[in-house]
């Protein structure tokens, strides 16, 4: 059975984050809580858990999948940002944004979409994810927590357990989240593109809809 870490949602103990990190360091698959949504997540470079992910929310390889990273320089890591992207990816990080960019050597080839070499990218501003990812001190590979059939996120950690508790190794109990997907914000182009209007506000970015 999955475990079910209850962690302060502003002051989560590390002893409870560092359960969660060998979780994900045993090959597992855990739920943790964001600034929008629940969401899965699993090491960027285990590809058994990735399939397991994928497997969970029942999608294929061109579904792009997440990189949750620490701070806007672990995610110019990962991703070819330019002056102008850098720019606005400031704006909105730490945030409810999710940026398709174009993705560097350093993202495994088997993660980032088929035809167009891309991957999402964004940083949490959640205690807990940061507090997760700071211990495990790479991005995370994540992907919202909607169940196939479902159009909204689970949202209750004790009824995630319950119905995942064979899928995921853990679950971070933080409390209920927002329940609004990220703003997905495409920036392989010369402009800006809003794939999604979610929980990030365009006018903070200078953007409109």
């Amino acid at each position: 059975m999955a475990q079910l870490l209850e962690v302060h949602p502003d002051n989560p103990q590390p002893r409870l984050i560092k359960q969660a990190v060998q979780a994900l360091a045993a090959g597992g698959v855990v739920a943790v809580p964001t600034d929008s949504s629940y969401a899965l997540v699993c090491r960027l470079d285990d590809k058994a858990a990735a399939e397991s992910l994928r497997r969970i929310r029942q999608v294929d390889e061109r579904h792009h999948l997440t990189l949750l990273c620490r701070d806007l320089s672990e995610l110019a890591s990962y991703a070819r940002v330019d002056n102008a992207r850098f720019r606005l990816l400031k704006l909105g990080t730490p945030g409810a944004y999710t940026f398709i960019l174009e993705a560097t050597k350093e993202v495994p080839r088997r993660l980032s979409h088929p035809s167009r070499r891309t991957i999402g990218l964004r940083v949490p501003d959640h205690r807990c994810t940061q507090a997760l990812l700071e211990q495990m001190g790479q991005p995370l590979l994540a992907t919202t927590l909607i169940l196939p059939g479902e159009t909204e996120p689970l949202n209750d950690p004790a009824d995630i357990r319950d119905r995942l508790q064979r899928q995921v190794a853990a679950v971070v109990d933080a409390g209920a989240c927002p329940m609004q997907p990220t703003t997905v914000i495409d920036l392989t182009d010369d402009e800006p593109v809003v794939v999604r209007e979610g929980r990030g506000s365009l006018q903070a970015l200078g953007l409109v809809a």
